[in-house]
């Protein structure tokens, strides 16, 4: 028979009678109480180490080291978890999601259970997550093939189109998808549209000018193409501290570049250039009965630009002096132009460079740069729908 067959009560009577049988041997005893010699042998010895002094106090210390001995492994434990995710997360945040895939990676390791009791996230949750790992895996995978069409546009656009204006791009192609989602896959893939920043002013007033009234009062809307422009004027860097400049002429219902003038100087000429260009961009009748709006800088304020708008029918218009925001959609334009062109850099190499890159960003800015005012199409397609819709009705 096994040992685990007798009672604690048996065992303590079969050591009692051996005691109690002088001169018994360990044979006699065990054949008389039907069990094995060995066996009696050593319920006699338990039962004498049990009765020394101190084997209470022994057991119970050893009890308590092998209790300390498995919190020291635990802890141990412990330490190689938090160790393995500190190299882990390496300072990223620790997003459910990323703790899930933590317990995941390791769980052969430490266990489940372990794990998701020292990152105080649910097992149930993490179970869940382990449910959805296809539908991510599905998602990355769709995310990354859309990153890659994003990147194609962004490129296209010179970098800079932001998430509206490469959604419009998309959908014009094809592409079913929401602006959330193209924001959302441009700031994981670190795909970055160009953001304006402060521009350097160039207006230089002119005190004793002749007054002209403000007929926008920063209005900078218009409900027909050819009614109402503003025009500024701003600096290009070239060179070792040299400039170009750049006069503008844009329409406020199209926000079509009209016209433009570039020289290296700020004389008249400069703006009555523009204006001119603008003139002849819009063919026979050119700017006949249409209101430009300007800052008070020396040369809008000039008798030889005065005379220019007389000419071309142009009806003159100025914001108040050294107000800024009476030309806002103006310097806006201006400023827009620049830091598309030049994209943090803090001049162009030279004369030819600017010029070129000024030109290529007016065409595109014309033909093909979507504007949020317009519903993301380009001024020129504005303009010819509108005449088509004017033609129709």
């Amino acid at each position: 028979m096994g040992i685990s067959k007798y009672s604690p009560e048996f065992r303590a009577d079969a050591v009692a009678l051996y005691h109690a049988s002088p001169g018994g041997t360990y044979a006699s005893v065990a054949k008389d109480v039907g069990v094995n010699h060995e066996t009696l042998r050593t319920w006699v010895r338990d039962a004498e180490q049990a009765t020394r002094p101190g084997a209470v106090e022994a057991t119970a210390m050893e009890k308590e080291n092998r209790q300390l001995r498995a919190r020291v492994k635990e802890l141990e434990l412990e330490r190689e978890i938090l160790r393995r995710a500190a190299k882990y997360f390496g300072g990223r945040d620790q997003l459910v999601s990323s703790r899930f895939q933590f317990v995941d990676d390791h769980r052969g390791a430490f266990g489940v259970k372990r794990l998701c009791r020292m990152l105080k996230v649910s097992r149930s949750g993490f179970y869940r997550h382990l449910a959805g790992a296809q539908a991510r895996a599905d998602r990355a995978r769709g995310d990354a093939e859309l990153a890659e069409r994003i990147t194609e546009v962004h490129q296209e656009s010179d970098g800079t189109y932001g998430a509206p204006r490469v959604t419009a791009e998309l959908r014009d192609g094809g592409e079913r998808v929401n602006h959330k989602r193209v924001e959302r896959v441009m700031r994981k893939f670190n795909i970055i549209g160009f953001h304006l920043r402060k521009k350097v002013r160039t207006t230089i007033p002119e005190p004793s000018a002749t007054p002209v009234p403000d007929l926008l009062q920063r209005d900078f809307t218009a409900t027909t193409p050819n009614t109402r422009y503003v025009g500024d004027i701003t600096y290009l860097p070239v060179g070792n501290g040299q400039f170009l400049y750049l006069a503008t002429v844009l329409d406020l219902c199209s926000k079509r570049l009209a016209g433009w003038s570039i020289a290296d100087h700020m004389r008249t000429e400069l703006v009555t250039d523009a204006l001119k260009a603008a003139a002849a961009a819009r063919g026979a009748d050119g700017l006949r009965g249409a209101t430009f709006h300007s800052d008070n800088g020396a040369q809008y304020v000039s008798k030889e630009f005065a005379q220019v708008c007389s000419k071309l029918g142009v009806i003159r218009s100025r914001g108040a002096v050294g107000t800024s925001a009476d030309n806002a959609a103006a310097e806006s334009l201006n400023a827009t132009m620049k830091r598309e062109t030049l994209q943090g850099r803090k001049r162009w190499n030279g004369a030819r460079e600017a010029r070129l890159a000024v030109f290529r960003w007016a065409t595109r800015y014309n033909t093909r740069r979507r504007h949020s005012r317009l519903g993301q199409i380009s001024p020129i397609t504005y303009e010819q729908r509108s005449t088509t819709l004017a033609t129709a009705a």
